[in-house]
């Protein structure tokens, strides 16, 4: 099959494993929704910690290209709230290599399984867990780039409570005209421009994930369930209400009059709908929450929002000074390119390695 190339990629998580130190037990996670959980297993004195994810890339199913770009862009972009990747192991042989061993920063569960768990979670919590999240989204929009999958289980978190994004296997540059409006986004998650089928949208796409998790972590169940694209529409708008004309301004006509015959919703008071969560922080989501993106709220003004006041430093919340590119996607690159590729970026993790 075509896509056989790439037909198995393992990740390898540990903790500073010796080359004598064989791997002793992984978890296979499933394809393409990278779960965190972790198991552990001892060998004489150690333990180690170990993640295996099988990820099947067909061609039918996921391009080979969407490797490589989640692959490079997390090669690139090491920085703090975002996952890093700590090596790719060359292979033993560069000219019949079919594996990719990629190792990255341990981290314990991702939130999705705390939000499913009985984990309390105190406000500070909450707080902190959305800080870094925008933290992380400043640095990748600051690269001119979009992670259009934001969700629970992209969040990966350790037990110091700290929080990376993962899973750029979906993520673009703000320049590209060809945005995918079909897969993006998953769909509790996805802002009413793309559930209107707008090509040109923005970085507040990101943003709109973020209100929906940050809520969804307050209330420890998803704020839109939607059961399908039109019922998704539905709960969104039964909770801000029907746009207004002025708020309809980036939308085609077709969306512009599929809005207008659709029945008027009045706004709900998120105040009233969510009791227990502090006021700064339904006035936050109420700006993150709005229905036309070019009002709703940017990543740097919710940094500096007073809800985040105690966590704010703009002195450590880095960005990034050269804006990515996925240059390598305008050529039609076949499986021998992809695979010089991967193996120089494998030589650059490891540049005493000799070629076999």
């Amino acid at each position: 099959m075509e896509g056989d190339l790439f037909s198995i990629i393992y990740l390898v998580t540990s903790l500073k494993l010796r080359p004598s130190t064989s791997l002793l037990l992984c978890l296979l996670a499933k394809a393409l929704t990278a779960s965190s959980v972790l198991l552990s297993t001892l060998r004489r004195t150690s333990m180690w910690r170990l993640r295996r994810l099988l990820m099947r890339l067909i061609t039918r199913s996921m391009p080979r290209e969407l490797f490589v770009r989640s692959s490079f862009f997390g090669i690139w972009i090491m920085k703090t709230s975002v996952v890093a990747i700590r090596d790719i192991i060359p292979p033993p042989l560069r000219e019949t290599f079919n594996d990719v061993y990629i190792a990255y920063e341990l981290m314990d569960t991702d939130l999705h399984q705390i939000i499913r768990s009985n984990q309390a979670l105190s406000e500070e919590h909450c707080q902190y867990f959305l800080y870094q999240i925008l933290r992380g989204l400043k640095y990748i929009h600051s690269a001119n780039v979009l992670h259009r999958d934001l969700k629970p289980s992209n969040l990966l978190l350790n037990a110091n409570c700290d929080l990376k994004i993962c899973d750029f296997g979906l993520a673009r540059v703000t320049s590209e005209t060809d945005f995918m409006t079909e897969y993006v986004v998953t769909r509790w998650y996805r802002a009413p421009e793309l559930l209107l089928n707008s090509s040109d949208y923005t970085a507040a796409i990101d943003v709109w994930s973020v209100g929906c998790i940050f809520m969804e972590l307050m209330d420890r169940k998803p704020l839109f369930p939607g059961r399908d694209h039109v019922h998704q529409l539905r709960l969104l708008l039964e909770l801000i209400g029907t746009p207004s004309e002025a708020d309809l301004g980036f939308l085609n006509e077709n969306a512009k009059r599929y809005i207008r015959q659709l029945p008027y919703y009045h706004r709900q008071s998120f105040t009233e709908k969510f009791p227990h969560v502090h006021p700064a922080a339904i006035d936050l989501v109420e700006k993150m929450l709005t229905f036309d993106p070019g009002q709703r709220i940017t990543v740097e003004d919710a940094l500096a929002h007073p809800y985040l006041t105690s966590l704010h430093d703009i002195s450590d919340e880095p960005v990034c000074m050269t804006p990515f590119s996925f240059d390598f996607e305008q050529h039609a690159l076949t499986e021998e390119q992809m695979k010089e590729l991967i193996y120089l970026e494998a030589l650059a993790f490891n540049p005493e390695y000799h070629h076999q």
